[in-house]
């Protein structure tokens, strides 16, 4: 009877550290797909505000049909902090092109680690549309 006891109690420690793992990892995975998400959200916003800005005329503030004076250094003229909870916006380039080939691409890079590098997407931003890839 000692040794059936024994071998229960074994069975449940067993399934009770088999549970717990599972339950780290879904809950990892929650927290990454949550910040990948909230990344893209906020890329997305960004895009339109670049849009806003492309189509803005120059004695408004705005770029009168160009992404040229929306620079790397200038990520301020989309939002007022570069940096929000759900991770950083860098502009990697901006003012490619004229008219419907004009480019600008905003990058995000998330507060959650994905197998040891941050989430992270970026967003090509045209004057008429906008196309978002996640990278990590």
């Amino acid at each position: 009877m000692g040794q059936q006891q024994l071998l229960l109690i074994l069975l449940g420690v067993i399934v009770i550290s088999v549970a717990v793992a599972i339950g780290i990892t879904m809950f990892s995975d929650s927290a990454i797909s949550t910040n990948r998400d909230a990344l893209v959200s906020d890329l997305q916003n960004l895009a339109t505000r670049a849009q806003q800005f492309y189509h803005r005329p120059t004695s408004m503030g705005g770029g009168g049909n160009s992404f040229n004076l929306l620079t790397t250094g200038s990520i301020a003229l989309l939002t007022a902090t570069p940096t929000d909870a759900n991770g950083s916006f860098y502009i990697e380039t901006a003012g490619n092109g004229s008219g419907i080939n004009a480019i600008v691409v905003i990058r995000g890079v998330g507060t959650e680690l994905n197998n040891g590098t941050p989430v992270a997407a970026r967003v090509f931003v045209y004057p008429d549309r906008d196309s978002v890839v996640t990278l990590n």
